[in-house]
């Protein structure tokens, strides 16, 4: 497989700018002169629309500026291209960044693409997934599978640690998640039972349904909001990680609510974007939604419009290092409550009768809906 020294950074088919190898492993970027006179910031804290090259200062994303790094698949996904790299004769320790992203090309989540992308030939055949769920279990236990090529092509380009697939449902775009060698059998209908109650507790979450099985209780299934579907053909959204935007690690447990509420306002300078991590974060709190991390919150942006808060998602019973949050409540991960979510509130400028109004709201939704949550446990 060729080494890669530099990739363009395409959004749209248009060049955005270069990235390049700068001391055999930092990925140095440098807008394009057309990009600057028209374009945006693709990561306002990190990459403001200026000529210049920037070179990460930071060695949390394998030298890579976050914007970029979420381009790359991690936990089960990087654990596909691994094994691909493996049967195709190459050592996945000796892969730059660079050389990832070029693997990545036009199938990464959001709107970046990179050249050039590397062309390995990929089975398209569709199975039931069934097939997928004990091929995904085969490869967890044993590093081997007959479709190696299929899953690939499914979920090569995916992130987070669960297997899943990316495809395509009645014209849409979808992800479907089997269970990772730790979860319940029924961890489908646990997230999709948590993905109806936040609908209904207020919180914009995408299009999600339980998809059947002959062996457990079914696979949750999410719409994909990084694609739109147009009259011209799949539009992709440009979208960025709470991890990326701060560069800060979603693997260590340094974030807090009251950052993230200052993020969100600065980003969108719109308290309605405020209020609705406000609520995604009772929520949390109420529902035991505790692996948090800094790669569970996203915002999209929209030429034009300006950025906002994703959709959320991954939305189940869990938890993170010691049973806590992965991102405290006012300082607070282990047993935050009422007084925690008033006291972000308050940090943030939102008045005390919304936060009182929102946090009972979906208080008393998420104990009608789910009930005891130790059944989850």
């Amino acid at each position: 497989m060729e080494k890669y020294r530099s990739l363009e950074v395409l959004y749209e088919g248009r060049k955005v700018g270069t990235l390049a190898l700068y001391q055999k492993w930092l990925g140095a970027f440098q807008y394009d002169e057309d990009w600057l006179k028209n374009g945006f910031s693709v990561s306002p804290l990190s990459l403001p629309l200026d000529d210049r090259v920037f070179i990460p200062r930071f060695e949390l994303f394998e030298g890579l500026f976050g914007v970029f790094a979420d381009s790359l698949p991690d936990g089960w996904g990087r654990l596909l291209v691994d094994r691909m790299l493996l049967k195709e004769h190459e050592d996945p320790q000796a892969m730059t960044a660079l050389d990832r992203l070029a693997i990545v090309g036009e199938s990464g989540m959001g709107a970046l693409t990179y050249r050039q992308a590397v062309k390995w030939q990929r089975a398209e055949a569709q199975k039931e997934l069934d097939h997928y769920a004990e091929e995904c279990r085969r490869i967890l236990k044993t590093s081997y599978s007959e479709d190696l090529d299929e899953l690939f092509h499914l979920g090569g380009s995916s992130g987070g640690a669960r297997p899943k697939i990316m495809t395509e449902v009645e014209g849409e775009d979808w992800i479907i998640k089997f269970p990772a060698a730790i979860d319940r059998p029924d961890i489908g209908r646990t997230e999709h039972e948590y993905s109806l109650c936040a609908r209904k507790c207020g919180i914009e979450v995408p299009e999600t349904r339980l998809f059947s099985s002959r062996v457990c209780e079914g696979y949750f299934g999410t719409k994909r909001f990084d694609r739109v579907r147009t009259a011209d053909g799949v539009a992709r959204v440009h979208m960025l990680s709470a991890a990326a935007l701060l560069e800060a690690s979603h693997r260590l447990p340094t974030l807090d609510y009251n950052s993230l509420m200052r993020l969100t306002l600065a980003l969108t300078q719109d308290y309605r974007e405020v209020e609705k991590l406000y609520r995604l974060m009772c929520f949390n709190v109420f529902a035991h939604n505790r692996d948090d991390h800094a790669k569970n919150f996203s915002f999209l942006y929209t030429p034009g419009s300006g950025w906002r808060l994703s959709p959320a998602y991954d939305l189940t019973y869990s938890n993170s290092t010691g049973g806590e949050h992965a991102t405290t409540v006012n300082g607070n991960g282990v047993d935050p409550g009422l007084s925690d979510l008033y006291a972000v509130a308050q940090q943030i400028g939102l008045s005390k009768e919304t936060a009182k109004r929102i946090a009972q709201q979906v208080q008393e939704t998420v104990r009608e809906e789910l009930g005891d949550l130790s059944r989850f446990a």
